[in-house]
């Protein structure tokens, strides 16, 4: 048996036909933006307008990306607003779709540093990047559908279902006796738990419809409470104390979002755990709120810049041991959950049913990853009638 020479340098040669990934990457060709507002025939109020801070939630906005490559490969992904930015994030993705064109949709990475670049001089947050979560969600959607597998796969699922809680029925304007039936109906319909709001003038108005809730519900049956930021640090002390009888499963957002540490702290003082995260919009704010130490994240994808800065907030919560509940947007949401170590929750929002053609499946309080590759959904005829803009880049394959 002859030895390798150790003693001495050799290169090996490329034979003359021999290409690298970048030589034969496929190339993004064309690009669809969209701007779609999908309408509430009920407004919607939580402790954020009780206070004045802002208005009933009448519309939100909705920024579609689909992307089309040289070899035929197509992906969807979106991004939103409530109440205001829709406009200026359209108007700035607008400025990023160019710098796609030409580019290899499979160095989604890459393409995430480019566009957060291409925006840089308006920061790495906000919305910069939520302007970049369209396209970049969009390019994930093609990997797993070029791979054949839902995007729970493709990244590694942990499991093939995801525990499921509502909020929808218990919005602080809607009376308490309707927000008993509409906690009896989500039961019924197969949730997995229910997320009430809080955050009245009178802590003693917000008791009254937990105590009432937990009433019906039984004990044991995961209950969960949103102050939506209402609180400052010493209310905060009082609700959560106030809170601790009734075996909650969290209490979200009980100060203000970008106070780590007393979040932490809260975390720290109380049994009950700790839930925040949805209104931060990068990996730098999550990663200082893992470091507090809050219990559970709820980062968001479209808001965070979409699936690649997502990835990052779950590889630290995972490494520091949170829990994680992602914010809204369930169609992209199930499937992130889905690959995390620690057992996650995840939100049910049916308000977005009308914009795609397909379901989510919902059975025994667990939302499933559906057999359906990449998201798994697609635009419906009703969104197509709720956008007023559109604007294409480059050439339709």
């Amino acid at each position: 048996m002859q030895a390798v020479e150790s003693n001495i340098v050799s290169y090996a040669k490329v034979g003359a036909d021999a290409r690298t990934a970048a030589d034969t990457g496929d190339r993004i060709e064309w690009i669809r933006l969209s701007l779609t507002y999908l309408p509430l025939a009920t407004p919607v109020s939580d402790a954020k307008v009780l206070t004045g801070r802002q208005k009933p939630l009448t519309e939100i906005a909705f920024i579609f990306a689909e992307i089309r490559t040289r070899d035929g490969h197509e992906g969807i992904g979106f991004g939103y607003s409530k109440r205001a930015g829709g406009p200026g994030m359209y108007a700035h993705a607008k400025e990023l779709a160019p710098n796609l064109i030409g580019e290899d949709p499979n160095d989604i990475s890459r393409l995430f540093t480019k566009l957060l670049w291409a925006g840089a001089s308006m920061g790495r947050s906000g919305l910069t990047t939520q302007a970049i979560a369209p396209f970049d969600i969009a390019l994930w959607d093609m990997k797993a559908k070029r791979a054949g597998l839902p995007l729970a796969k493709l990244l590694g699922a942990q499991r093939d279902s995801v525990q499921c809680y509502n909020t929808s029925g218990g919005y602080l304007h809607t009376p308490l006796d309707q927000v008993l039936k509409n906690v009896a109906i989500s039961r019924e319909s197969g949730i997995g738990g229910i997320k009430l709001k809080v955050g009245q003038p009178d802590l003693s108005i917000d008791i009254e419809r937990v105590r009432a809730v937990r009433k019906l519900l039984g004990d044991g049956f995961p209950l969960m409470v949103d102050a939506n930021q209402q609180w400052d640090r010493q209310k905060a002390t009082r609700a959560c104390r106030a809170f601790e009888e009734f075996d909650l499963t969290w209490i979200e957002e009980p100060l203000d979002a970008h106070d780590f540490e007393g979040h932490g702290q809260l975390a720290e003082r109380f049994d009950t755990a700790i839930a925040t995260g949805e209104m931060l919009t990068s990996f730098d704010e999550h990663a200082q709120l893992i470091l507090a130490g809050t219990d559970f994240i709820q980062p968001d994808a479209p808001r965070v810049g979409g699936i690649t800065p997502f990835l990052k907030i779950m590889a630290l919560g995972e490494f520091k041991q949170r829990k994680l509940a992602p914010h809204f947007a369930m169609e992209i949401h199930l499937h992130l959950a889905a690959a995390y170590g620690i057992e996650p929750w995840l939100e049910h929002f049916e308000w977005l049913g009308p914009l795609f053609n397909e379901q989510m499946h919902l059975k025994d309080g667990r939302m499933y990853v559906s057999d359906r590759p990449g998201l798994g959904f697609t635009l419906s005829e009703q969104a197509q009638r709720w956008t007023p803009e559109t604007e294409e880049f480059g050439k339709r394959p």
